[in-house]
């Protein structure tokens, strides 16, 4: 029998329905009879007073069944996640950012419903919009209040430090760019209940949102997701409110309702990765040790609150990154602009603060005139260095030093170097750098509720095993990973488990599948069900063979109890049933000790680390300032894989869309707040030809997860994102650049040798 069981590097569950297109996402589905479509109606500018919004164009428009705006919902016109403040579904009096939605316009087809959508012509009076961070921050136009975290005394440290750096600089926000945009299908059934089909990674939060919006109990809304087809943190707010306006337009109509934007209007009114300003000072010794960081992150938000305090939470969190700072103080900020909100982003706010130390260790390095690894290495946490990070939780100094030195070992670093600094001595327009980066990535929601998890696991008289959880598959890979969990706890192939989509009517009340924690949650959470049934169906094994439960055993399909008693898993199904036994459970999980105190900024908010490095390479044109990502090397730690393909895919595409992000992915406001990259023609994410030629990936070995996590496996949707800093660093190596603010486009690839040169 092939190995299908934990461990084994099985393909996606999808995979073969992904390449042929027989895999059914939202749009995809069968069309209900009496289908509406809907369409958004947009502010036209980034700040103003709604004076008024006639809808006569659009209800004479042939095909148009209704239009509804904000005195149209039901229920509540707030779609806020937090609930902390008020998020309007539709604008009421203020139009905050250009695209905000204002109105829905739905009709017997999609042409009709846009092209109606577009008759509508708002009035609205403009007032001035701040659009900048900066301006954003020096205003204290914030969001909510400022998160200090500190240790020691930064300020002392600071001026009893022989030597001192400052800087500043941004990153840019990032389009999510999911291959299927935003979709909901919103289905009435009888006596007031709805089906809503959402492409979504919270099923549970669009079922509350739904409930808030039509004013109706929770228990009349369902909400079911086979499959997304990309999310990347994108669909875990933003779905919410897209399925809302549908459910709410189906509700009026008591007819189907299907809500897909276009890629233009996708980007328009989604949020983004939340672009970053960061102003520091640093205090440091002769040999390169520092000793002292006083250091601003503020985070542009957008116009309302969204996921901004979490965000903002765990770059914080993560400014030191795997370095240790004795004195050290660091207020975030969330800036509130007049920009679409910005929210979840894949590493939400890791990516963003782990650049912080990245610089901090540059300007180190040039003003000592010490190499830049014996800086990085004279300041890993652990050693002779604290271990502790200063919210008071320990990152394992061994594994720091152990991906470091692997990622350097995989690259050859050392002949490496030699090779470009003798590139770069003799070629007259071409100069390479090289980069080197190290993460410690904290695994759990910083909002200690959102870790739980539940399942659903049914075991059929033929054998046959059916599983439901909470989690979601978005392409990652998470359904085949808690399928290979179950089949694991029964001893079965894994074919044998039936894949179902998340439901809210078979597991509610659950978390999002975000914070890299969908394995960690929904795989205990099956392994409890599954464990539980388990115990059962011995417990009958040994009434029939007399022996002990604890001697039967479940592997390769049969079932087995000392040197003879033999029969097939199946059978004893069969069995069970005949002797009445149960064979459904539910599964519980909640992650154990962690805890967090958002007054004092102390706790163990993280059930473990997640540990990485990388190295990077790059050729740049000094004449025009493009570049090219030669090669990456990267070790990331899985502690005890549960899927080496599905991680290696995690670990190679988390790369290559951090990559993105740091390099080509650049968002653009005109002046007015309008946003002029809304589709693949300005907006550019890596293509094929981007991934570098040499691209080397390896899992760490033998380094299962400390933390008693799901067969001592680790995350890896998020960490490997943050290898492609190795990137920026590379090319801060071939310009000679300190600071360098991302995207790093071919502009400021010349600005920079620019700088250099004089």
């Amino acid at each position: 029998m092939p190995d299908t069981g934990m461990g084994a590097s099985l393909r996606h569950d999808s995979a073969l329905r992904h390449a042929t297109g027989e895999a059914r996402f939202c749009d995809d589905l069968p069309e209900p009879p009496g289908l509406l479509h809907g369409a958004l109606v947009l502010s036209p500018i980034a700040h103003g007073a709604i004076e008024g919004l006639d809808f006569s164009a659009a209800r004479a428009w042939p095909g148009v069944v209704a239009v509804f705006g904000p005195g149209d919902v039901p229920g509540a016109n707030d779609v806020s996640p937090s609930g902390r403040a008020i998020e309007p579904l539709f604008a009421e009096r203020l139009a905050e950012h250009w695209g905000q939605a204002l109105a829905l316009v739905v009709a017997t087809d999609r042409d009709a419903a846009v092209a109606a959508a577009a008759a509508i012509r708002p009035v609205i009076a403009p007032l001035p919009a701040v659009l900048d961070v900066a301006e954003a921050a020096a205003a204290r136009s914030l969001l909510m209040p400022a998160q200090i975290l500190a240790r020691g005394n930064a300020a002392e440290a600071l001026a009893a430090a022989p030597m001192r750096a400052n800087g500043e600089f941004r990153c840019g926000g990032q389009e999510h760019f999911y291959l299927e945009g935003q979709v909901a299908l919103a289905i009435p059934n009888e006596d007031g209940d709805l089906l809503v089909h959402s492409s979504t990674q919270h099923p549970t939060e669009v079922q509350h949102i739904v409930a808030r919006v039509l004013g109706c109990p929770q228990n009349r809304i369902t909400v079911n997701c086979r499959r997304m087809g990309g999310a990347f943190g994108g669909k875990e707010s933003n779905a919410s409110w897209i399925a809302a306006a549908a459910a709410m337009a189906a509700r009026a109509t008591e007819r189907p309702v299907k809500l897909r934007l276009s890629r233009r209007a996708d980007m328009a009114v989604t949020g983004k990765r939340h672009p970053f300003l960061f102003r520091w000072q640093a205090g440091f010794s002769p040999d390169g040790r520092v000793t002292a960081l006083d250091a601003l992150l503020a985070a542009d938000g957008g116009h309302v609150l969204d996921m901004t305090p979490g965000v903002l939470f765990r770059a914080v969190t993560h400014a030191l990154n795997c370095y240790d700072v004795p004195d050290v103080r660091i207020e975030g900020l969330g800036c509130k602009t007049n920009t679409v909100s910005n929210t979840a982003f894949r590493g939400f706010g890791g990516p963003q603060g782990v650049l912080l130390m990245e610089e901090v260790l540059r300007s180190v390095a040039r003003t000592t005139g010490l190499d830049i690894e014996a800086v990085r290495a004279k300041n890993f946490a652990g050693g002779a260095n604290g271990s502790h990070t200063p919210y008071g939780q320990a990152i394992e100094g061994d594994l720091i030093r152990r991906v470091h030195a692997e990622a350097q070992a995989l690259a050859g670093w050392d002949a490496r170097r030699a090779a470009v600094d003798a590139f770069n001595a003799t070629h007259p327009t071409l100069r390479k750098g090289l980069g080197c980066f190290t993460l410690a990535f904290g695994i759990s929601f910083g909002l200690m509720h959102l870790n739980q998890a539940g399942a659903l696991v049914h075991v059929y008289e033929d054998g046959s095993i059916r599983l439901n959880h909470g989690g979601t598959e978005m392409g990652q890979g998470l359904f085949i990973k808690i399928a290979q969990v179950v089949a694991d706890a029964f001893g079965v192939p894994v074919e044998q488990i039936r894949i179902t989509a998340t439901s809210t009517a078979e597991v509610p009340n659950t978390a999002p599948t975000a914070a890299s924690t969908g394995s960690d949650l929904n795989g205990w959470a099956a392994h409890l069900a599954a464990s539980a049934i388990r115990e059962r169906m011995a417990g009958v094994a040994a009434e029939i063979w007399g022996v002990a439960a604890g001697d039967v055993a479940f592997a390769d399909g049969m079932v087995r109890a000392g040197g003879n008693q033999v029969m097939a898993f199946s059978d004893l199904a069969h069995a069970c049933i005949l002797r009445r036994v149960q064979l459904s459970a539910t599964g519980f999980y909640k992650t154990p000790d962690i805890h967090w105190d958002p007054v004092a900024m102390r706790g163990e908010p993280f059930f473990y680390f997640s540990y990485g490095a990388s190295v990077a390479e790059v050729v740049v044109d000094r004449l025009t300032g493009e570049y090219r990502t030669l090669g990456a090397w990267l070790v990331q730690d899985c502690g005890r894989s549960l899927n080496p393909a599905v991680d290696r895919g995690q670990i190679e595409g988390a790369f290559v869309q951090g990559m993105g992000w740091l390099t080509s992915e650049e968002l653009v406001w005109d002046a007015t707040g309008r946003l002029r990259t809304l589709g693949p023609s300005t907006y550019k994410i890596p293509g094929s030809r981007d991934v570098p030629p040499v691209f080397e990936t390896r899992i760490l070995e033998g380094a299962p997860a400390r933390a008693e996590t799901i067969f001592r496996s680790k995350a890896v949707g998020e960490p490997p994102l943050m290898l492609a800093t190795a990137v920026w660093n590379a090319l801060a190596d071939a310009t000679g650049a300190v600071s360098l603010s991302a995207p790093v486009s071919p502009e400021k690839v010349l600005a920079a040798l620019k700088r250099q040169s004089a």
